[in-house]
């Protein structure tokens, strides 16, 4: 199957539900309307040159119309280019032109960056304002819509989309994410999200250009109606969960830290909920337990990467529910278990697996792993070393099988010969209330080479009462040297802790920032 057959089939079960509601301008579509509205766009590209498996680039905020061009893309059997309209312009510009994409569909205000981006990639030739759709469209009808051609295995090679990587190492790397992967991305979150209300309501609060857009089409593949906001505001997303009886979200764990610390939190009724995934980062552990008493049981954590989309593992509702009730506590820490859809294996720097409950890189293979990187063999072959896909993820795994995070590869900071994960010292900070978020960096140091420093969000706590909480949990090799408080911790464009900024604060903008 490909992208779009899993909206057709959410499509199939009700024509005149709700797909997609606009709350910024009130519109609303059935899965009629859209599809209809995505058989246009994708006939009108065709007749205007697009080719099968093209590539076509998006660059609009959250809107109805946004979520319908993404559809309307994989309608054209296109390859999608996310173009996220938090990236700096020369970001985004440089990965047009690296991928070599010739199409894109913008929004109106985001005009002169588009000019920008085209200065740049020359082959970016094929634009297309949505204000100028109807015209593009003309008065073609749904009946002029020539589905691609298909073979007896669904063309499951073919690309949904180039997907670019973090970049947090360097200039974004493309994930050439295949239908194959890609419905088996979308058939396992269905399975662990559906059946739980007659009723799906999902929020879509994160950038459709990034994850939000899959999840959307993972839930509307079992007919959930897509409720869509600009972005996120903490007041806004309560109020629309009981306005719109939402079932399902998807959200990073800053967004739920922002929730908890609403003053609106308890006036509004969040009983409909029955999934809200967190997902991009670890989560506070102290800080999910709050939630479950908060928004009920219906907590819940993914894990995943570009390159291995969204479902390596699971951490389910029922799962975080009885930890937050003293059940096996330390699973709110978890990731969850590897799904039916991957292979999962810890492996050291020799490709072998290590001891039950020692750390090692969470390494993968299956469907769900990517074909590799657009045009960048080495970095392909270098990430699937000894026959398997390399995260770059450091985790443990308990003798249920369940797998606990504890740092990137490169995040791990190495004191006095010691290794410090620095995702572990996070999860104790940020059990101290008075702290709304952490983030755990290592500084240059004479004597042990790096010293364990930490970033916080936060008052009424000083450095002596932070380190020694630390130190009393993790002992002092572990607990940080020195504590700096901010305002806020910088963000990468997908919205995590950006640690190559906060180290460069400290190192420069030297290459290696280890010792």
């Amino acid at each position: 199957m490909s992208s779009i057959d899993y909206f057709d089939r959410g499509h199939d079960l009700n024509p005149a539900r709700a797909a997609l509601i606009d709350v910024a301008t009130g519109e609303s579509y059935s899965f009629a309307d859209v599809k209809a509205r995505t058989e246009q766009i994708a006939a009108a590209l065709t007749r205007h040159g697009f080719a099968n498996q093209a590539q076509l680039a998006i660059f609009a905020p959250n809107s109805a119309i946004a979520m319908i061009l993404l559809l309307a893309c994989w309608r054209a059997n296109a390859q999608w280019i996310p173009v996220n309209t938090r990236n700096a312009v020369d970001a985004n510009a440089q990965y047009l032109a690296y991928v070599e994409c010739e199409w894109i569909i913008y929004d109106r205000s985001l005009e002169a960056q588009v000019d920008e981006m085209r200065a740049a990639c020359p082959k970016l030739t094929n634009l297309v304002c949505i204000d100028d759709l109807d015209s593009f469209i003309g008065d073609t009808t749904p009946a002029d819509f020539i589905p691609p051609e298909v073979d007896a295995f669904g063309n499951l090679d073919e690309l949904v989309g180039i997907i670019p990587t973090g970049g947090t190492t360097g200039p974004s790397k493309g994930a050439m994410v295949t239908n194959l992967g890609w419905g088996t991305m979308i058939e396992t979150a269905a399975q662990e999200m559906g059946g739980r209300t007659n009723d799906p309501v999902s929020l879509v609060v994160a950038p459709i250009t990034h994850a939000a857009g899959p999840v959307a089409l993972a839930t509307m593949s079992f007919g959930a109606t897509q409720v869509i906001l600009p972005g996120f505001d903490a007041d806004t997303v309560l109020s629309c969960i009981e306005q719109y009886r939402v079932s399902h979200m998807y959200l990073p764990p800053t967004a739920l830290y922002s929730l908890l610390g609403s003053p609106q939190l308890g006036l509004h009724d969040m009983s409909s909920l029955r999934i809200f995934i967190l997902v991009g980062s670890p989560v506070s552990p102290e800080k999910l337990r709050i939630a479950v008493d908060t928004f009920g049981a219906c907590m819940c954590q993914c894990y995943g990467q570009v390159e291995c989309p969204m479902v390596i593992s699971w951490l389910s509702p029922e799962t975080v529910a009885e930890a937050a009730t003293g059940y096996k506590p330390e699973r709110l820490a978890s990731c969850g278990k590897p799904t039916r859809s991957i292979q999962v294996a810890l492996l050291d720097d020799d490709g072998a697996e290590v001891a039950m409950g020692e750390a090692g890189e969470i390494c993968v293979r299956g469907p769900l792993v990517s074909k590799g990187y657009f045009k960048k063999p080495e970095a392909t072959e270098e990430v699937r070393a000894y026959g398997w896909h390399h995260t770059g993820d450091i985790a443990r795994a308990d003798a249920d099988g369940f797998l606990y995070i504890v740092d990137r590869k490169k995040d791990m900071v190495v004191s006095g010969g010691f290794n410090v994960f620095t995702a572990e010292v996070e999860a104790v900070i940020t059990q101290l209330s008075q702290l709304r978020e952490c983030a755990v960096i290592g500084v240059p140091h004479e004597k042990w080479g790096e010293a364990v420093h930490a970033i916080v969000v936060g008052d009424g706590l000083d450095e002596a009462q932070i380190i020694a909480h630390a130190k009393a949990q993790l002992g002092s090799v572990k607990a940080p040297k020195s504590v700096e408080f901010v305002s806020e911790i910088p963000r990468t464009a997908a919205g995590k802790p950006d640690k190559k900024a906060l180290r460069i604060a400290h190192w420069g903008e030297n290459a290696r920032m280890v010792n």
